[in-house]
């Protein structure tokens, strides 16, 4: 059953605050690529290397992520932008190392910045999307997000996605996919890089877990904790003592 969107209550943060217009703009303001505007192939080529730039979150694109079919239909103008948007974004190549790497609050983060322009406002809206993932499937998923209101009204059918509003911390579509805290731990990140090796042998903590039962040195916390009063011995001389006094008497 195709449950709705739930209703969740935008906070202020910087994706939503309108530009400042002059403000914002200088040497890393993005480029707005437009299907309309291309009048040559070399411009209709730009246009597709904008696409998988921010789908792929990549500057060089690789060969074996391109959808050379896709692009056809692009050059030839028998598809839009979005429709581009939207094979992409359903490939094998997008689902192998970005679907299938991920949680679905965190594929809610990655999908928000790349297809609408704009971080998560808030752990309500991840929720609510994830919903959408779990009764929709990820097609589906994909589907509420270019085909709604805010899509339509920011991009429509012939312009690329991009960061959009406040420009800070850009381009942040450049997300690690892989490299979220359940890929580490999970996948082998953290038992295969040395770094993470080393830190593990080193650490005091590791080192106690591996102790065997009954080992004392699992238990240094608990008597440090208890803090018990150190008696040390009586300081006294040879000097201070009387002797005769200590002699017993014979009657």
């Amino acid at each position: 059953m195709d449950l709705p969107l739930l209703t969740y209550k935008p906070t202020t943060q910087n994706h939503r605050v309108v530009s400042f217009g002059t403000a914002d703009l200088n040497e890393d303001t993005p480029y707005i690529y437009r299907l309309e505007d291309a009048a040559s192939y070399p411009e209709i080529r730009d246009v597709i290397w904008a696409c998988y730039r921010q789908v792929f979150s990549e500057h060089a694109t690789l060969a074996f992520n391109r959808q050379i079919t896709l692009e056809s239909q692009l050059v030839n103008r028998v598809i839009t932008v979005r429709d581009f948007i939207r094979g992409l974004a359903k490939s094998e190549r997008f689902y192998n190392t970005v679907v299938a790497v991920n949680d679905n609050y965190r594929l809610v983060e990655v999908c928000l910045r790349r297809f609408l322009g704009r971080s998560a406002y808030n752990q309500d809206e991840k929720i609510a999307w994830s919903i959408k993932i779990g009764t929709l499937g990820f097609s589906g998923f994909v589907d509420a997000l270019l085909d709604s209101e805010e899509y339509t009204q920011a991009f429509g059918d012939f312009t690329v996605p991009y960061q959009r509003k406040r420009m800070e911390g850009r381009p942040f579509n450049l997300v690690t996919p892989r490299y979220g805290y359940e890929y580490r731990d999970k996948v082998g990140t953290t038992t295969t890089d040395w770094r993470f090796t080393i830190e593990k042998f080193y650490n005091r903590k590791f080192q106690e877990r591996r102790l065997p039962e009954g080992d004392p040195r699992k238990y240094r916390e608990l008597a440090a904790a208890i803090a018990p009063k150190t008696r040390y011995a009586q300081q006294l001389r040879a000097s201070d003592l009387d002797y005769l006094a200590k002699v017993p008497r014979r009657r």
